[in-house]
């Protein structure tokens, strides 16, 4: 084999070789693997993949998070039965990410943020909430200006059938608060009283944070629930290798 022969030998292994590892690559452009398990470069490396992460990526089946839909959401309470239809949560694009923790050898992953989120849908409610008597229908905007959360994952190490390392989700927990404020916006409380409707609604929003309590958290659930679910579903499809540069701890 003459020079120009092997030397095109090599050009040609390296082409394929390069191919083959465009065409296995699954993590987005966007995702920076950490050198190393600091919080600092995790809360950058999070903070830049949040905006285009919640577009959703099709090709891996993870969902678009803002704005995601709630089809239907029915809110059982003390007294009161509250439905959220064609409901659009927006804001997480503009998450800020307050700090990241991971703990590899513990299998133990912490994120905490804090965000402006905005539920337009519509609603309908019978029943009594605090010492209003309700039964109302129409347009229905809730904002909640810098919720903050705080999220606990228990993390495991699986392999697919190919044998490629990846993260799994065992468990998760979270708390969190409203932050500064929440305001509603829910037209016609009463049918056909729009003076009632308004002394009602006035009262709600100045009593925000025990409105909040009574049925905020079940709005809350259903967003975690829905984005754990998408990470997921992306943990199970991207390789551990494409995510971070630090090895599985022994």
């Amino acid at each position: 084999m003459n020079f120009c022969v092997a030397a095109w030998c090599v050009i040609f292994n390296i082409l394929i070789a390069f191919c083959q590892y465009g065409l296995t690559k699954l993590a987005p452009d966007y995702i920076i693997p950490c050198n190393d398990t600091s919080s600092e470069c995790l809360i950058k490396s999070t903070q830049y993949a949040i905006p285009e992460f919640v577009n959703g990526i099709p090709n891996l089946n993870v969902p678009v998070l803002d704005p995601f839909v709630i089809d239907k959401l029915t809110i059982p309470l003390n007294g009161l039965k509250v439905t959220f239809y064609k409901g659009k949560v927006s804001g997480f694009r503009k998450c800020i990410v307050d700090n990241v923790i991971s703990e590899l050898e513990k299998r133990h992953f912490v994120l905490q943020f804090h965000c402006n989120l905005t539920i337009k849908g519509q609603y309908d409610a019978v029943g009594r909430i605090l010492l209003f008597p309700i039964n109302g229908e129409g347009d229905a905007k809730v904002k909640l200006t810098n919720l903050r959360m705080k999220v606990n994952i228990n993390t495991k190490y699986t392999k697919d059938k190919e044998g490629r390392n990846h993260f799994g989700l065992r468990n998760y927990k979270y708390t969190f608060d409203y932050g500064d404020r929440v305001t509603f916006d829910l037209q016609n409380l009463f049918k056909g009283s729009k003076e009632l409707s308004q002394t009602v609604l006035t009262f709600l929003n100045e009593n925000w944070k025990l409105v909040a309590e009574e049925f905020g958290k079940p709005i809350v659930d259903y967003a975690v629930d829905l984005v754990i679910k998408s990470i997921e579903k992306f943990f199970s499809a991207v390789p551990y290798e494409e995510l971070t540069n630090v090895p599985i701890p022994l």
